[in-house]
C-alpha cells in the first residue's frame, strides 16, 4: 500500500474509533459501576472502565453486552440494586455464598427476560419472592435456597415452563403451595421440572394435587414444613420419581396405594407425621435404598413380609410403627444393608440374624423398647446392637453390656485428610436426602468424582477433610482443595472451578440432591507482598509520631474497660420498662464477640427456637459444653425487665428441675442469656409429636413430678419465694433422660414470705393457663402457678393444647369427667390416643385426674399447695408400681427437702405393662384404670 493511502487509512481509523472507546455497552458499564459503589469487597480487578475488554472477574460478555454475572464466594456485602434490571442481556446471575448480601430482591429482576439461570444460594436475602420472576420465560434453573425469604410462594412461578430445577429450601416461606388458577399459574404447570426442593420452610395446608403423568419430576422434598391432610393419590402418576421426602409434617390418613407404582423410587421418607391405616405394601419398590416410616400412627400389624423383597435397602427405619412378631431373617442377607431402626415397637420372640450371613456393611441395629426375649447374632457382626427396654436385658449377663446401656455415638468424621498447604479452599457439598445412613463406604467414590470435575479446571490437590450429618439429617461433606504450582487460588479460579451449584458436576446417584457453599477465601497475590512491605515501613514512621497520643488514649480506655469489667451493666439505662440494673449473684458475663464465635456468627443452621423475644441459638463453649443462647431481636429495646428478672432469679436458684443459667451478654447493644442446652425440646413438642418422642404413662408421671418439684422449690425453698407466673408446657424442657426442667423466668416475681399469698400486680401470663381469680382481682399468689400447672397436668393426659378450635381443655374435661362413673368412660375420647394405642394400664389415672381438677378449681383456696401436689404424684407413682430410688427423700406438707435423682421403671421389669393382679388393695384405693383400643 502506498504511503499516502496508508496515512489516509490510519486517519480514518482514528475518526471511527475516538479516544476513550469502550468495548462494553455504556448502559452495562453504568450498571456495573453502580453495583460496585453499592457493594463492599468486589473483585480486585473491577477498576478499568471497560468490563468486557478488561475481563473483569465474574463477567462474561457477548457482542459488548454482559451475559454472565458470577460472583460466587466473594464475601460481598450490601444489597442487590434495582439497577440490576438494566443488564437486559443477562443469561446467568450467580451471587451464591455471599452471606452478607442481604435485603429484598428488586422487582426489576423481571426485566431480565433472557435469564436462564438465577442462583442466589446461601445469602441473607429476605422479604417475599417477587412475583415478577414468573416473567422469566427462559429460566431453567432457579435456586434461592438457604436465605431468609418469607411470605407466600408466588403462583406466577408456574409460568416458568422451561424450568428444570426449583430450589427454595431452607427459608421461612409460608402459606399453601400454589396450584393452577385461571391464568395457568401453579406448581402443577412445571411439567419439565425435575426437582422440587421446598423443604425446611413453613408451608401450611394440604399437599395440592400438583402431580401429572407427563411430569419429569425426580426429587420431591417437602419435609420439615407444617403440611396437613393426606398424601395425594395422584403422586403415583409421576413414574420418574426417585426421591420422596415428606417427613416432619402433620400429614394424616393412610399412605396412598398408588405409591407402589413408583418403581424408580430410591428414597421414601414419611417419618414423623400422623399417617394412619396399615403400613403401605411396598413389594414393587425393589430399587428402594432408604425407607423411613417412623413415628406415625399406623395400625398394629405384623412385621411385613415385603421387607424381604427390598434387596437394595441400605437404611430401614420403622420406629414406633406398631409392628409385632419376628423380624424376617432374610433381611440380613442384603449385602448393602447399613442401618436397621425398629425402636419402640412390639416385636417379640427371638431376634435371629443368622450365623453365616454377610453383614460387613451393617453398622447399627436399634431394637430398643420391644418385647424381644432372646438374640442370635452372626459370628461376623461386631457393630452396634441396641436392646435396651427388652426382656432379654433382664439377663444378668447382658444387663450391664453395651447392648442394654445408653452409648453415645458421633457420626462426624474429622480430619480424614489433613491440609497440606497454607491457603486451601474449603467447599462444602450439602446432601439433603442421601440414600444411606453411613457415608463411610461411599466417600471414596464421591472424592473420585469431585476430583475428576475440579482437576480439569486448575492444578490442585483435592481431598475430603470431614463429613457429618447435621440436626436436619443433611450430610455435610467438607472438601479441601490445595493449589499446585502456586501459593493461592486467584478469584477467577474460585468462580470458574469451585462453584458446584451449577449442577454440571454429577454426584453419584445415592447421594441425592445437593447444593454447595464455601468458607470465605482470603485471596492474595505476590504483588501484595511488596505493597504490604512498603505500607509497613510508612506505618512504622507514622506510629512513632503518634505513640504519645495513643498512650494517653489507651490509658483512658483502660480505665473504662476496668469499669465495665467490674460492672457489666455500667451502661444500663434504668426506666419504667427495665427497672434498675440487675443484681448479679455468680452469673458469668460473656462478650458479644465470644457468643458470636460460639454460634458460628449466629448462623441460621444453629437456630433451635424463636419467639416474641427473639431467636434461640445452639452454641458450644471452648470446654465443649453445649449451650442455648437466647438473643433479643436486633435493635429492640423491649424485654429489659424480663432480661433482668431471668438473670437475677436464675443466678440465685439452683435445682435439677430448673433450667440452669450459664451466663449472659450485655455488650454492644445486645441482650443475650446463655442457658444449659436441653436436647429434647419442650414438653409441648413431645405431646404434639413434633419431637418424635412418644411418652408412655410412667414417663408422663415422672415429668409431672419433676416439674412440680421445680415449682415447689421456687415457692417454698427460694429466699425470697418466687412465683413463676408463666407455667405452661412450652416452658417445661426435657433433657436426654427426659428429666423435666422448668424454664423461662422472664415474668417471674420475687415476693416476701408475707406476700406469697397476696401480691398485687399487673396481669401477665399466657391465655389458656391464666388463673381466673388472678385475672379478675390482680391478686397474684402461689396458687396462680398451681392453676397453670393443673392445665399442664390435663395436657399430659390429653396431649391437647389448652385452647384449640375455640375449646378450652379445662371446661371440656370437667364436662366429660364423672367421678361417679367407675370406668370414667366419658374421658375416653379426650385421652391421648398414644396412651390408648400402646394398650397401657393407666394405673392411678383416676387419682391423677382428681389432682388436676383440684388444681384448676375456680377459687384459689380450694387448690392444693405445690408441695402437696408433689407428694400426691409420688404416691400415685408408688401405688402404680413405678420405683423411686431409695436415695430420694420424702416430701412433707411443711418442709421442702432437696431432691436427688429419680429412675422410673416397671415393677415387672418389662415395658411398664402393669396388671391388676400385681397389687393388693386397701380401703380408699380404686382398681387400676385401663382403656382398651376398642
Amino acid at each position: 500500500m502506498p504511503r499516502r493511502e496508508l496515512l489516509l487509512f490510519l486517519l480514518l481509523c482514528i475518526a471511527v474509533v475516538p479516544p476513550g472507546y469502550s468495548y462494553t455497552d455504556p448502559a452495562d458499564v453504568a450498571t456495573l459501576n453502580s453495583l460496585k459503589k453499592q457493594w463492599k469487597n468486589v473483585p480486585s480487578n473491577w477498576k478499568n472502565s471497560d468490563p468486557c475488554g478488561a475481563s473483569w472477574v465474574g463477567i462474561v460478555c457477548n457482542n459488548s453486552r454482559v451475559t454472565n454475572l458470577t460472583l460466587f464466594n466473594m464475601n460481598i456485602e450490601g444489597t442487590l440494586s434495582e439497577k440490576i434490571g438494566n443488564l437486559t442481556q443477562l443469561r446467568l446471575l450467580d451471587l451464591s455464598s455471599n452471606v452478607k448480601l442481604e435485603g429484598t430482591l428488586p422487582r426489576t429482576l423481571g426485566n431480565l427476560i433472557h435469564l436462564t439461570s438465577l442462583r442466589l444460594v446461601n445469602c441473607s436475602f429476605s422479604g417475599e419472592i417477587p412475583d415478577v420472576l414468573g416473567n422469566l420465560a427462559n429460566l431453567t434453573y432457579l435456586a434461592l435456597n438457604v436465605n431468609n425469604f418469607n411470605g407466600r410462594l408466588p403462583p406466577s412461578l408456574g409460568k416458568l415452563s422451561k424450568l428444570t430445577w426449583l430450589d427454595l429450601a431452607d427459608n421461612q416461606l409460608s402459606g399453601p403451595l400454589p396450584i393452577s388458577t385461571k391464568d395457568g399459574s401453579g406448581l402443577d404447570q412445571l411439567l419439565k421440572a425435575e426437582h422440587f426442593h421446598l423443604n425446611q420452610n413453613n408451608f401450611t395446608g394440604e399437599i395440592p394435587d400438583i402431580f401429572r403423568g407427563n411430569m419429569l419430576l425426580r426429587h420431591l422434598l417437602l419435609d420439615r414444613n407444617q403440611l396437613v391432610g393426606p398424601i395425594p393419590e395422584s403422586i403415583g402418576l409421576v413414574q420418574k420419581l426417585e426421591v420422596i421426602c415428606l417427613a416432619n409434617n402433620h400429614l394424616n390418613e393412610s399412605v396412598p396405594s398408588s405409591i407402589s407404582n413408583l418403581t424408580q423410587l430410591y428414597l421414601l421418607n414419611l417419618a414423623n407425621n400422623s399417617l394412619t391405616g396399615l403400613l403401605p405394601n411396598l413389594t414393587t419398590l425393589t430399587n428402594l435404598s432408604f425407607l423411613d416410616l417412623s413415628n406415625n400412627q399406623f395400625e398394629r400389624s405384623e412385621a411385613p413380609a415385603w421387607l424381604s423383597n427390598l434387596q437394595n435397602l441400605q437404611t430401614l427405619a420403622i420406629e414406633s410403627g406398631q409392628l409385632y412378631g419376628q423380624i424376617p431373617q432374610r433381611l440380613f442377607n442384603f449385602t448393602n444393608l447399613q442401618e436397621v431402626k425398629l425402636k419402640n415397637n412390639l416385636l417379640n420372640g427371638t431376634f435371629d440374624m443368622g450365623n453365616n450371613v454377610n453383614v460387613k456393611n451393617l453398622s447399627m441395629v436399634d431394637l430398643e423398647f420391644n418385647n424381644i426375649t432372646s438374640v442370635t447374632l452372626s459370628s461376623s457382626y461386631n457393630n452396634s446392637l441396641k436392646l435396651k427396654g427388652n426382656p432379654v436385658c433382664s439377663n444378668p449377663h447382658l444387663a450391664n453390656t453395651v447392648y442394654c446401656l445408653d452409648v453415645l455415638e458421633n457420626s462426624a468424621k474429622e480430619n480424614l485428610s489433613l491440609s497440606t498447604c497454607s491457603n486451601p479452599f474449603n467447599v462444602f457439598l450439602v446432601f439433603r436426602a442421601p440414600f444411606f445412613s453411613d457415608p463411610s463406604g461411599h466417600i471414596s467414590e464421591l472424592e473420585e468424582s469431585v476430583t475428576s470435575t475440579v482437576k480439569s479446571c486448575t492444578p490442585n490437590n483435592l481431598n475430603i477433610q470431614n463429613y457429618y450429618f447435621d440436626d436436619n439429617a443433611y450430610l455435610w461433606v467438607q472438601i479441601n482443595i490445595c493449589p499446585i504450582g502456586q501459593s493461592y487460588f486467584n478469584q477467577s479460579d474460585v468462580i470458574k472451578c469451585f462453584n458446584l451449584n451449577s449442577q454440571n458436576y454429577s454426584t453419584p446417584r445415592e447421594y441425592g440432591p445437593y447444593y454447595s457453599t464455601a468458607e470465605p477465601y482470603n485471596i492474595s497475590s505476590r504483588a501484595w507482598k511488596y505493597i504490604i512491605g512498603v505500607a509497613i515501613g510508612c506505618a512504622l514512621l507514622a506510629v512513632l509520631l503518634v505513640l504519645l497520643g495513643i498512650y494517653a488514649v489507651r490509658q483512658k480506655k483502660r480505665a473504662q474497660r476496668e469499669k465495665l469489667r467490674n460492672d457489666p451493666f455500667a451502661s444500663w439505662k434504668s426506666g419504667e420498662e427495665s427497672g434498675e440494673a440487675p443484681k448479679l449473684s455468680g452469673a458469668k458475663a460473656f462478650t458479644y464477640d465470644e457468643l458470636k464465635m460460639y454460634t458460628n456468627s449466629f448462623k441460621d443452621i444453629n437456630i433451635i427456637g424463636s419467639g416474641g423475644y427473639g431467636k434461640v441459638y445452639r452454641g458450644m463453649l471452648p470446654d465443649k459444653q453445649l449451650v442455648a443462647i437466647k438473643r433479643s431481636k436486633e435493635g429492640s429495646m423491649q424485654g429489659g425487665l424480663e432480661f433482668k428478672t431471668e438473670i437475677e432469679l436464675l443466678s440465685r436458684v439452683h435445682h435439677k428441675n430448673l433450667v440452669g443459667l450459664v451466663g449472659f451478654c450485655f455488650d454492644k447493644g445486645e441482650r443475650m442469656l446463655v442457658y444449659e442446652y436441653i436436647c429434647n425440646g419442650t414438653l409441648r413438642d413431645s405431646l404434639s409429636g413434633a419431637s418424635g418422642i412418644q411418652l408412655n404413662w410412667s414417663k408422663r408421671l415422672k415429668i409431672a413430678v419433676d416439674s412440680a418439684t421445680g415449682l415447689a422449690y421456687l415457692h417454698d425453698h427460694a429466699n425470697p419465694p418466687i412465683i413463676h407466673r408463666d407455667v405452661k408446657s412450652t416452658n417445661i424442657l426435657l433433657d436426654e433422660n427426659l428429666t423435666a426442667k422448668v424454664s423461662d423466668f422472664g415474668l417471674s416475681l420475687f415476693v416476701s414470705n408475707s406476700e406469697i399469698g397476696h401480691a398485687t400486680t399487673h396481669v401477665k401470663g399466657t391465655l389458656g393457663y391464666l388463673d381466673p381469680e388472678y385475672y379478675m382481682t390482680q391478686q397474684l399468689t402461689g396458687k396462680s402457678d398451681v392453676y397453670s400447672f393443673g392445665v399442664v397436668l390435663l395436657e399430659l393426659i390429653t396431649a391437647q393444647p389448652p385452647l384449640k378450635d375455640q375449646k378450652y381443655i379445662v371446661r371440656e374435661v370437667k364436662v366429660a369427667y364423672n367421678k361417679q362413673d367407675k370406668q370414667y368412660l366419658g374421658l375416653k375420647d379426650l385421652i391421648d390416643p398414644i396412651l390408648i394405642n400402646k394398650n397401657e394400664n393407666l394405673v392411678g389415672l383416676d387419682r391423677f385426674m382428681d389432682l388436676a381438677l383440684q388444681c384448676v378449681e375456680e377459687e384459689a383456696s380450694m387448690r392444693p399447695m405445690m408441695t402437696d401436689i408433689v407428694k400426691e404424684i409420688e404416691d400415685i407413682m408408688q401405688y402404680a408400681g413405678f420405683k423411686i430410688n431409695s436415695g430420694l427423700s420424702v416430701w412433707d406438707k411443711k418442709n421442702l427437702v432437696q431432691r436427688y435423682s429419680m429412675d422410673v421403671s416397671s415393677s415387672s421389669g418389662s415395658r411398664g405393662n402393669i396388671n391388676s393382679s400385681d397389687f393388693k388393695y386397701s380401703g380408699g384405693f380404686p382398681s387400676p384404670w385401663k382403656l382398651n383400643s376398642s
